[in-house]
């Protein structure tokens, strides 16, 4: 995992807003990258909709919001879309930004073993650098967490 201090891995992702987003295109400004594990599920709807909630004061602060997950943009956009979702979600079908994060973790579910993300955030400055990780991340309160970061 990337340890806070480290530079922030670059990427180049598409989003359901149709942009591809860049770490090295966001350089001068504070980007929380938050990793969640699936569209319209109980706890991604709640960090989500918590985020496109508070995301005047994350903007205020100089920041922008771009959630990551390895759903594609059409489930990204129906997400989005139901939720009025205000800041945009990034596709990494083949996991390799979620690998270069240190996300995609084996987890266990009712004694059964599996692949999937682990919910973790990254709030990374102007230089791209990683100034604070919030792993295993509980969704209440997190944004919270994540403001006070900022």
């Amino acid at each position: 995992m990337v340890k806070e201090g480290d530079p922030a891995p670059d990427f180049r992702l598409p989003a359901d807003d149709g942009r591809t987003y860049s770490l090295k295109d966001l350089r001068g400004q504070k980007v929380v990258l938050y990793f969640y594990p699936k569209d319209d599920t109980s706890g991604c709807t709640k960090e989500a909709c918590s985020f496109r909630d508070n995301l005047a004061q994350v903007t205020s602060k100089g920041a922008i919001v771009l959630g990551v997950s390895k759903d594609d943009l059409d489930s990204h956009a129906k997400f989005r879309k139901k939720y009025g979702l205000t800041f945009p979600l990034l596709s990494d079908t083949e996991g390799k930004v979620l690998d270069a994060y240190g996300v995609w973790k084996e987890k266990s579910l009712y004694g059964k073993t599996f692949m999937g993300v682990e919910r973790t955030t990254y709030v990374i400055d102007e230089k791209g650098r990683i100034k604070k990780v919030f792993p295993r991340v509980k969704v209440e309160g997190h944004t919270d967490e994540v403001l006070a970061a900022l």
